[in-house]
Formats: C-alpha cells, sequence, structure tokens
C-alpha cells in the first residue's frame, strides 16, 4: 500500500515514545547533525502518525534521529526555522511501528572499502578537498585522512578488506605506515602466521627499524629537527601523534647522539665534572660501568647545635644508665625515654654525604635521555679506580683537611645476638616470603630473574649448588646417544647459542653474573629466556604421552617442517623396508613410478627415493610437488589436507631400523654398510 508523503515544518514533529531506536551512539549523531545542517538535505523520508486535534503536526515513529538533527541544527541556526521534513503519513501506529522496525533491522552497514573508495572518489572526482569532505559529512578532518589513508593500501591488503578476510581493525594496523611496499612485505609474511590477526604484532613488524613519536628519543629530539634533517613521518591517523611513525630510525639516532653529547658537554662544563658521558638510553648499560667504581661521597660534618645536641643525649643516656643500676631494672618510662633518645642520636648521626670539589674533579657522569624525553644526570658518579685510590691516599695523608668529618660516627657493628638453629630457619622462612611476594607482584622482575636463574645454572660447567631457587632448565637426557640429526635446525640452534650476549657469565659471584645480565639490552634477555626454555623440551615418539602438546606448539607457531626437513637415505629410507618405500612411490606417483624401481636393490632405491622427495627426479609437477610437501607422520605438527597419508609405511617399518636389500634378503645391519654400499655403486 502507498502511503502519501508530505512536507511537514520540523518544529511540528515530535518523537514519539513508540519510536522503536531507544538507544544511539551520541558521536553518530552529531556527525548525523552536522552532516544535515551542511548540506540542508535529509536523504529519507521520516515514518510519522498525524496528532489529533493539531493540524499539521506529526508523531514521528520512524526516524526521531533525523528529525533531532534537524531540530538540533534549527537551534543552533544552521537551519531555517520553517524548514520542512519528509514525512511519510501512516494511518495508524501499528503498521507505522511494523515499518520503522524494518527499517531499523535490515539496516545494512556499507562495506569499510568501499566507504574508504567513496571518500577517495569525493577528493579525485569531484575535485573536493579534505575539509571540504569532512564539513560536509560531519566528520573530522582526521577521520577523513584515515579513509583516505585505507583505501591506499598495498593491494592484496585492501582487497582482503573488500572481501571481509581482514578487519578493519587490521587493516588499519597496516596502514600505520602510507609505505605500501612494507605493508605488502609485512602481509606476504604473516599470511601463514598464527599472529596474522594480532594488530599489536602487525604494528611491531612494521615499526622495526624505526620510532614512535612518543618514544623518549623522537621527544628529546621533536619533530622540527628530525624532519629539518630529511626524516619522514607517517602520521598515526587511527590513534594519536604518540603512536606515529618516524621511519628513519638512523637520522634519529644521528640527532640523538648529536644533541646528548652537546648537553653533555654543557653539564660538564658548569658542574666541573672531569667527564659526562652521553648514553642515549634511559639507563646505563652494566658494560659501560663494570670496570669503573662508585664514587661515595664524604660524610657531612655535623653542626654545632647539632654536636652541642649529641652530648646533652649521651649525659641523658649515662644518667638514665646509672639510675638502672642502683634500681637493678629500667622502669617503663626510662626504656620509652632511653629509646626515644637513641632514635634521634640515630638521626643527628645521619648527616648525608656530600661530593668535595676534589671529588667532582675525578668524577665520571652520565647523561641519560628519561622517559619524558629530557636529558637527566644518571644518579650515581663513578671513577676510575686509580683516581679513587688517589683520592683516597690524599684523605689518608692529610687528616686535618677533613675537618669535623675526622669525628665521624663509626658503623654500628654487626648484631652479635646468636641465634638457635630453629630460629634462623623461621626467620628465613619469613624473609624469603616477603621476598617472594614482592617478585610474584612484580612481572617483569620476574621474568628477569627467572630467565636469569635458568641460565645460570644451565651455563655453569661443574655441579651447582649456590642458587637459593628450585627453578631450572635442565636439557633432558636424548633417546638416542650421541645422535647428530644433521638438520638445518641443528645449525641453526648451533648459530643461535653462539649469538648468545655471554659477557655476564664470567663474573665470580652470583650477584655481579645477576646485575649485568639485567644490563643487558631486551633483545639479549630474550634470547636467553627462549633459549632457556626451548632446551628443556623432550623428544616424544609419536602417539606417546605429550606428543599431541608438542604437535599443538608447532602448529601454532606455524612451522613449516617441510622447508626444514626432507626424508633422505640415511635419516628415513635406510630405515624402512623396500616395500614400503616402493607403497610410498605408489602414493605419491601411482603405479607407474613404483613399477619403475621394483626390481632396484635397496639402497639404490633408498637413494632414489632421497632424490625424489628432494624434487631432484625429473617427473610430472603434479608428481613433484606432491613428494615435495609429503611428510611422514612422525614428522608432522599438523596434518596438511594436500599431505599424502602413507599409515602403511608406519605399519611395514615398525621399530626395528634393520632393513633388508630387497634382493636376497640379507639385513643391512648398519649405517656404515649402507653407506659404503651406496659409495661402491
Amino acid at each position: 500500500m502507498q502511503y502519501p508523503i508530505v512536507y511537514a515544518l520540523a518544529v511540528n514533529c515530535s518523537v514519539s515514545p513508540l519510536n522503536v531506536r531507544k538507544h544511539s551512539n551520541a558521536d553518530a549523531d552529531s556527525e548525523l547533525a552536522a552532516n544535515v545542517g551542511e548540506t540542508g538535505i535529509v536523504l529519507q523520508n521520516l515514518i510519522g502518525v498525524a496528532v489529533k486535534r493539531k493540524k499539521d503536526h506529526y508523531s514521528i515513529i520512524g526516524g526521531g534521529r533525523r528529525l533531532r538533527a534537524v531540530l538540533d541544527q534549527i537551534e543552533q541556526g544552521q537551519l531555517a526555522a520553517d524548514f520542512r521534513l519528509p514525512v511519510m503519513v501512516v494511518p495508524n501506529e501499528k503498521d507505522a511501528i511494523e515499518m520503522s522496525l524494518s527499517e531499523n533491522y535490515y539496516n545494512l552497514a556499507m562495506n569499510p572499502a568501499d566507504a574508504c573508495e567513496a571518500f577517495r572518489s569525493m577528493i579525485e572526482k569531484e575535485g573536493k578537498s579534505v575539509e571540504q569532505v569532512a564539513k560536509r559529512l560531519g566528520l573530522t578532518k582526521r577521520f577523513v585522512e584515515g579513509r583516505l589513508r585505507l583505501a591506499n593500501l598495498a593491494e592484496p591488503i585492501f582487497e582482503a578488506l573488500r572481501t571481509e578476510e581482514i578487519t578493519l581493525d587490521i587493516a588499519m594496523a597496516y596502514a600505520s605506515t602510507s609505505d605500501t611496499t612494507r605493508q605488502a612485505s609485512v602481509y606476504e609474511q604473516m599470511a601463514d602466521s598464527y599472529q596474522r590477526g594480532n594488530v599489536g604484532e602487525i604494528r611491531r613488524m612494521l615499526a622495526v627499524g624505526s620510532y614512535k613519536g612518543g618514544d623518549p628519543k623522537a621527544i628529546f629530539v621533536g619533530r622540527a629537527d628530525y624532519e629539518a634533517a630529511g626524516g619522514r613521518i607517517d602520521g598515526d591517523l587511527f590513534s594519536s601523534t604518540d603512536t606515529e611513525t618516524w621511519r628513519d630510525g638512523d637520522i634519529l639516532e644521528r640527532l640523538v647522539e648529536e644533541k646528548l653529547t652537546q648537553a653533555a658537554i654543557a653539564l660538564r662544563d658548569r658542574e666541573g665534572y672531569a667527564e659526562v658521558r652521553a648514553i642515549p638510553a634511559a639507563r646505563v648499560p652494566y658494560m659501560e660501568i663494570c670496570q669503573l667504581d662508585e664514587l661515595e661521597g664524604q660524610p657531612v660534618p655535623m653542626s654545632e647545635e647539632a654536636l652541642a645536641r649529641k652530648i646533652e643525649i649521651e649525659a641523658e643516656v649515662e644518667q638514665l644508665e646509672a639510675l638502672a643500676r642502683e634500681a637493678g631494672d629500667y622502669s617503663e618510662e626510662q626504656s620509652e625515654r632511653l629509646e626515644a633518645l637513641e632514635i634521634e642520636l640515630d638521626e643527628l648521626a645521619d648527616t648525608g654525604t656530600i661530593i668535595t670539589d676534589e671529588q667532582r674533579a675525578a668524577a665520571i657522569a652520565y647523561v641519560v635521555i628519561g622517559d619524558d624525553g629530557e636529558p637527566r644526570l644518571h644518579h650515581q658518579l663513578y671513577v676510575e679506580p686509580a683516581a679513587e685510590e688517589a683520592l683516597d691516599e690524599d684523605i689518608d695523608a692529610d687528616p686535618d683537611d677533613l675537618g669535623d668529618e675526622a669525628t665521624a660516627e663509626p658503623e654500628p657493628a654487626k648484631d652479635e645476638v646468636k641465634y638457635s638453629a630453629k630460629l634462623s630457619d623461621e626467620l628465613a622462612m619469613m624473609k624469603t616470603e616477603l621476598l617472594a611476594v614482592h617478585i610474584a607482584s612484580d612481572a617483569h622482575f620476574a621474568l628477569d630473574l627467572g630467565t636469569f636463574i635458568m641460565a645460570d645454572n644451565a651455563t655453569r660447567t661443574m655441579s651447582y649448588y649456590g642458587m637459593p631457587s628450585e627453578l631450572r632448565a635442565n636439557a633432558p637426557s636424548p633417546r638416542v646417544a650421541n645422535f647428530a640429526s644433521g638438520m638445518a635446525a641443528a645449525e641453526s640452534w648451533a648459530k643461535l647459542e653462539a649469538e648468545l650476549d655471554r659477557s655476564w657469565i664470567n663474573h665470580k659471584e652470583m650477584e655481579q653474573r645477576y646485575d649485568a645480565f639485567c644490563a643487558l639490552d631486551d633483545a639479549a634477555r630474550a634470547a636467553w629466556l627462549g633459549w632457556a626454555v626451548a632446551r628443556t623440551l623432550h623428544a616424544v615418539p609419536d602417539g606417546a604421552t605429550g606428543a599431541s602438546f608438542l604437535n599443538h606448539l608447532g602448529a601454532k607457531l606455524g612451522i613449516d617442517v617441510a622447508a626444514w626437513w626432507r626424508p633422505t637415505a640415511r635419516n628415513f629410507f635406510d630405515r624402512i623396508a623396500k616395500s614400503a618405500i616402493l607403497k610410498l612411490f605408489e602414493a605419491i606417483g601411482g603405479n607407474e613410478l613404483a613399477s619403475r624401481y621394483t626390481a632396484a636393490r635397496k639402497f639404490d632405491l633408498a637413494a632414489s627415493a632421497e632424490k625424489l622427495f628432494a624434487g631432484q627426479i625429473i617427473v610430472d609437477n603434479e608428481v613433484k610437488d606432491r613428494a615435495l610437501a609429503w611428510l611422514p607422520g612422525a614428522m608432522r605438527f599438523m596434518p596438511e589436507a594436500d599431505q599424502v597419508e602413507l599409515d602403511v609405511v608406519d605399519e611395514l617399518s615398525g621399530t626395528d631400523e634393520v632393513t633388508t636389500d630387497g634382493e636376497d634378503g640379507a639385513p643391512a645391519s648398519s649405517d656404515q654398510e649402507v653407506d659404503a654400499l651406496r659409495e661402491a655403486a
């Protein structure tokens, strides 16, 4: 049924309480209002019923958001007071509610890719500026720029957004850089990774070799100086300037070093230090200071008032002790007074320390970059060991130079109270409990500590029982003694071990090793963590307890086994029966391929199998692809649909490594004999 559409004065319309949309979005509503105010167009008619006894007044049941937007713009003066709206007049509320529900329920949100292309078309084909488009649609300029960035994504990423293979959030992560070549490269790397939907990992990979706008180094240098030096910035159009990408990390590093060096020179001249070293980081690396000694200040002498008060306190303490000796014990009041005097005496003695002019002239200071991007002096001063000894000799040689410092109180002696073994154990339990709760509350501290404990135990060359922790990362006993796989993974593992930063290992004391380990950069500590955890994995035969978990880990990591391992005569084919190899040939290339090798001797057949599954035998492309993709079940982390399932191989090979040569049934008793036969052939 066709209902009449009238153009009613907006001020004569009101939103009905029967309107089906009860909740809205404030930002979306303001964008709609701005768009209506800018264009003066309401693209869709409203649905309403006539108000009884009020001529030309309508109660709006469908289109309440549009009506509110118009009334808002009339109130702000953007639209005329007599602005009219198209209203479809329905005879009763029942039909109006049904039509409003259909209008809202079946509304389909626009595909993000289509929306992005629409923005680009308005800019390119209509000749409009970003500001004009933003104003017309009631959007911010930044929002429009963000959609234009998405419209210019690398083609495979934009197509994935169009077909909904990736979400808008993932597309926005790729758009954090305008470098489409970099986008495409990372997208290809992530295609088969289980991290392909991880927005944070995508942004991290895109940002390799670059810095974020909120990085202390970027704040320290400043946008103007960076851009003046030729640095490029990809504005993050989807969050804030802190997350924008400064693409030219080498330029930023150079500017940081230059600017921080200037700050170090200025500080040296102002403060009179022997040397001020610039460290373009938030903290001083351990290797920078491991050969230096910390410079300790000289105690500040007591003031005359403090010395006088000290004498008074000592006199009162002596008096209290004399009274106690006469009475045979301290009264409660005397004990409280004595305790208060001792506290006051300790406070008087704690005068702090100062750096003398002589010490300052020999001191080495460090300037680092704070989290706020400001250069700041590192809290600790250092000195070359020889310089510190010379200072100590000067002090010992001329005690008059110390003035009142010569009267400084010596450090209190250690508590000589003897504890019982049980009390010592109980105190140790309570102390460790206190330490444990603090470690458990600091995840970063716990991660570094755990990595150090595992790595320190694993790198000790002799039996080691000094570590006060049960945490270990011991390598399990091998299932096959003296086994060398010869795999590419073994070479990669050896390379990984060789590249571990071992600068911390040779310190004599555990505390020194720990501090040196914590001073390593994040990447070095992370490498030790990966090494320590990975070496603990057990070799579990397929089907045994634990094998399914290892398979799950490999699948989650997306390991491409075929790229790392191929079956060879030595590692596989010599270990299974000839009939099993022929069955495998048949599964890969049919009866025709298997029949070619039926008469071959076992060791020749094994050599041919190695070449076939390495893609070195001329066969049809389809057969070659199947051979290159095939893996024995025990080497697969996840079954693939296109892999050949050949359970009969496992059935025929069994667990016995002794195989026959296929002609006279004589066993090939060892790898050495098989190798010798192959070389002879």
